[in-house]
């Protein structure tokens, strides 16, 4: 898992030196080199991982259909989500509204939240996890698909239980937890 220590620079001290062992990255979302994943009938890309990023962050490309969106959780890092079409219904501490596109809504660390589908439309949206180890759970858990464009697996009920209890079981590595349904 990607180390999670990164310490803030006091600003008495000048800045570091740059690092040029950090290269410059530019990713595409129909690169075929980026992981596409499914979780839960949404497809997943990371663009950016916590690998490319030393830990301080991870960039994901969420497409979530009409009836997508994760259950109640909370996790120990902040999550930022952009909104770039289509609108979900987010839940935070108990208190659900509908945000459109374009929007963009920050979830601090800890606090329980959700979002939904309830459109009728596809939503598509960047979330940015800081830091990063989000995407690791991600892989961990989800199933690889060919690109973004492939249709998501349609599990079966015996295949979605196994899929919840691995999620459940790896939860507390990667700093999630798990509500009951608000």
């Amino acid at each position: 898992m990607t180390d999670h220590s990164i310490k803030p620079i006091s600003a008495d001290l000048p800045l570091p030196a740059d690092d040029p062992s950090r290269k410059l990255t530019v990713v595409l979302p129909d690169d075929p080199s980026v992981p596409n994943i499914s979780q839960a009938g949404n497809v997943y890309t990371i663009l950016i991982s916590g690998e490319q990023t030393e830990g301080r962050y991870t960039l994901i490309d969420m497409l979530v259909p009409d009836g997508g969106g994760p259950p109640p959780h909370r996790h120990d890092f902040e999550e930022m989500f952009t909104l770039l079409e289509g609108e979900l219904e987010f839940t935070f501490r108990g208190e659900t509204q509908t945000i459109r596109a374009p929007a963009t809504v920050n979830i601090p660390a800890n606090a329980p939240h959700r979002f939904a589908n309830r459109s009728g439309k596809m939503a598509h949206m960047l979330c940015m996890c800081t830091p990063a180890g989000q995407e690791e759970f991600f892989l961990a858990i989800a199933d690889r698909i060919p690109d973004r464009q492939s249709p998501a697996p349609k599990p079966d009920a015996e295949k979605q239980a196994e899929k919840k209890r691995l999620a459940e079981s790896l939860a507390p590595k990667y700093r999630t937890e798990f509500l009951p349904p608000q």
